[in-house]
């Protein structure tokens, strides 16, 4: 009777820490978003920094617009929102591991702590891809479909909507950065044993179809896209490979 009372106040306090640590990470996500709301024209300007190079140059004298009232407000408060969640996201996570250490082994914890700091780091280099390579280029390829003035024709011209551009960029950056995730949920896996090395390379011609599929999903009908998210997922997962392989030796040698 008491061993049961004490597993649920046991329960009972888990249940309370988890809530306190969610109350927390939430608290802490408020105060970054209205924060970087203040910072949300700088941020902005910062997003927009890739098309606003990729088009320096042109003739045609450059500009974004918005077509509703709201849609300006509306878009700092996505952009607000983002970069408190980019900003914000290294502190959930150590709410996490204060969340879960408690309950692990000295060397649980040892082989989990790289991990949290790999995931911020992966979603950085993800997000990095975007900002730097796959931006600009895409960019540069959709405003290769403009055409001039001609004889009984329109020219076709690009005006960027503020709202649609920064959720592009911003949609691209996640999908990048939680693509970036793969050697981490690839390592886990190995870890409590449910793949290993030679079942990632037996099935490594199935996971290049997945991996290009994923790629068009989550990103524009494009092939710079496409095909930028879709080769660094190939490196990855052959980095996988490769860390799943240490990971068994390690074992091995315990």
């Amino acid at each position: 009777m008491n061993e049961i009372k004490d597993n649920k106040s046991s329960f009972v306090g888990h249940l309370t820490e988890l809530r306190s640590r969610l109350v927390k990470s939430i608290i802490y996500l408020f105060v970054f978003f209205i924060i970087c709301y203040f910072f949300a024209e700088n941020i902005y300007n910062f997003l927009v920094a890739p098309y606003a190079e990729a088009v320096k140059d042109d003739p045609i004298n450059r500009r974004m617009i918005f077509t509703a009232l709201h849609e300006t407000f509306v878009t700092y408060l996505k952009v607000a929102f983002f970069a408190a969640m980019f900003v914000s996201s290294p502190i959930i996570l150590t709410q996490v591991w204060k969340f879960i250490a408690p309950g692990l082994y000295k060397n649980e914890k040892k082989a989990l702590l790289p991990y949290l700091i790999a995931t911020p780091t992966l979603f950085l280099l993800g997000g990095m891809l975007v900002y730097y390579l796959i931006m600009p280029l895409a960019i540069k390829f959709f405003l290769s479909f403009e055409t001039s003035s001609q004889l009984n024709s329109l020219p076709i011209q690009l005006e960027a909507k503020v709202n649609e551009y920064l959720s592009l960029i911003m949609r691209l950056i996640f999908a990048f950065g939680i693509s970036f995730q793969l050697p981490i949920l690839l390592s886990l896996l190995a870890r409590v044993g449910f793949i290993d090395s030679e079942y990632l390379k037996k099935r490594r011609k199935y996971v290049i179809v997945i991996i290009f599929a994923v790629a068009a999903l989550l990103t524009p009908p494009d092939p710079i896209t496409q095909i930028g998210l879709g080769i660094p997922l190939l490196i990855l997962y052959e980095l996988s490979i490769l860390s799943v392989t240490l990971i068994e030796k390690k074992k091995k040698n315990a």
